[in-house]
């Protein structure tokens, strides 16, 4: 303490006056400031004010703190403190298109390198053999919808990881090696982010996403319905006529069976969940030519559901029709602004208007 006070006032932080009438807790919360340092000698390693300035700015960042203590002859202690919301996890983090992202250790079963003469193609897709068994192989740049991916010469690296009784490989640019990451969860105005769960600082100040495993074999499933993924180009799959799919979203079974009633009869195949969180689930793993929902639902409301759809790049152009209960213009207007494409009371229902809509917004049940 007696060292602190002298270089608080050369410092020009604080008055005689100021100083002397500083509490020992007070003054000992200058050691914190940047610049600030009781040595009379710079080093290599000290004497700039630096370190205890940074452990300072990182607690705050997380929003955590740190407290000295000290007693004259004793020595000092410090308190820090960080949130249990916080959490650390392990990750490996890889390059994908030019960037950084993480994939959590514990999702992982293997990474590999698999030299490209090893990946086999069968009805355009492709695949890897790992112990005896065929593992789907998918760029990971294709999955996230990013452009400037390329494949590695001679051995590609291969994140492998399995969800229920999937179990695919994720082809990426290069591994970047394994980290603790402190994870943050994304700003809520972005909504939910399609195959990301958070995001972290890697030790260069750089930021990275964290990927959402579980969320990610669901868009491979999703996919490979629709198109095959490889290591060259997605090719489109052809194929008979096909029926449109809608999906009801209502926790209400009533009308849930009322309106799907109502669209299996003119020949669209319907789907059903029962609130915002089971509709995301099932439009994710699934692809829809309708999304069809109520606003007030546990969970996940219509209105959420529906930004969460609009903000998914790949679902975007999916329409969305709400159903609701609610039909004074501030309601339709906070439907219109979560870009819901058609808003429709259910004051106003009759079966005729309501497949009417349906028709202006995608055409009839037969592709």
């Amino acid at each position: 303490l007696g060292r602190i006070r002298p270089r608080i006032l050369e410092n020009g932080l604080a008055t005689l006056r100021e100083v002397e009438g500083l509490s020992e807790e007070l003054v000992l919360d200058h050691i914190f400031a940047p610049g600030f340092s009781t040595t009379s000698e710079v080093s290599e390693i000290s004497g700039r004010g630096v370190g205890l300035d940074v452990v300072q700015s990182v607690l705050r960042e997380v929003g955590g703190s740190v407290h000295v203590s000290s007693v004259p002859g004793a020595g000092a202690t410090f308190h820090l403190r960080v949130p249990v919301s916080r959490s650390v996890i392990r990750a490996v983090v890889v390059r994908i298109a030019g960037e950084p992202y993480a994939f959590p250790l514990l999702r992982i079963d293997r990474l590999l390198r698999v030299p490209v003469s090893e990946v086999h193609l069968a009805e355009d897709r492709q695949f890897v053999v790992v112990e005896g068994r065929n593992v789907a192989l998918v760029p990971a740049d294709q999955v996230l919808e990013l452009s400037g991916g390329a494949v590695p010469p001679g051995d590609v690296p291969v994140v492998l990881v399995s969800e229920r009784a999937h179990r695919l490989g994720f082809a990426v640019e290069a591994f970047l090696g394994e980290v603790d990451l402190v994870v943050r969860p994304l700003d809520a105005r972005l909504g939910r982010v399609a195959d990301i769960s958070s995001a972290a600082l890697l030790g260069d100040g750089s930021p990275v996403l964290v990927l959402d495993v579980e969320d990610l074999v669901r868009s491979v499933l999703r996919r490979s319905r629709e198109a095959g993924l490889g290591l060259g180009k997605v090719t489109q799959q052809g194929g008979e006529r096909r029926r449109k799919r809608i999906l009801v979203v209502d926790d209400s079974a009533a009308v849930r069976e009322l309106e799907s009633e109502l669209l299996a009869r003119q020949g669209y195949l319907v789907v059903q969940a029962t609130d915002g969180v089971d509709a995301w689930s099932k439009v994710r793993e699934n692809a829809c030519d309708l999304v069809i929902t109520d606003v007030d639902m546990p969970r996940m409301d219509g209105i959420a559901l529906t930004r969460s759809v609009k903000q998914d790049p790949r679902l975007r152009s999916t329409p969305v029709m709400i159903v609701s209960y609610r039909d004074s213009e501030e309601d339709r207007a906070r439907g219109l602004a979560a870009a819901a494409d058609f808003y429709f009371a259910k004051s106003e229902f009759e079966g005729d208007a309501l497949l009417q809509a349906v028709v202006n917004l995608i055409g009839e049940a037969k592709a």
